[in-house]
């Protein structure tokens, strides 16, 4: 890709949100999932080596695809994300005394980020996977009789 001032600043937004996310994962209110899509979405149009390695990355590659494909987010990212945000969340609260004011503003964020996680649908291959089990049951009853 040849050189430009656009491809610079998507290299450098990308590498700040990439930053940004993995710090998420420890910060509250940081939101990691769409941090780390916005920095595969930079890395995507300005470094395709770049965007290849977060693909092949076995914690983020499945997350990003799932998104770029379908716009989806797997049920344990959602459950953990949720547990991880309301976890840490909660120990600010109990840590550091915030304003009345800044604790509502803080619980709307919170809530925007988590409903925006739990309205995206599960992707397909974890239907696909529910899917190829085996049907008949029955073998794994205990008969109590």
């Amino acid at each position: 890709m040849p050189f430009s001032p656009v491809r610079l600043m998507l290299l450098v937004g990308g590498w700040i949100s990439l930053a940004l996310g993995i710090l998420g994962i420890f910060v509250p209110l940081l939101p990691t999932i769409p941090l780390i899509l916005l920095a595969a979405s930079c890395f995507s149009k300005s470094s395709p080596r770049l965007h290849a390695r977060l693909l092949h990355q076995p914690l983020l590659g499945p997350m990003i695809q799932n998104w770029e494909q379908e716009g989806s987010i797997s049920q344990n990212a959602k459950v953990m994300a949720t547990v991880y945000m309301v976890g840490l969340f909660g120990c600010s609260l109990l840590v550091f005394p915030f304003s009345v004011l800044l604790t509502i503003f803080l619980v709307c964020i919170g809530t925007g980020v988590l409903v925006l996680i739990w309205t995206r649908p599960v992707p397909s291959s974890h239907f696909n996977q529910l899917s190829n089990r085996a049907t008949d049951t029955g073998k794994n009853l205990v008969r109590l009789g």
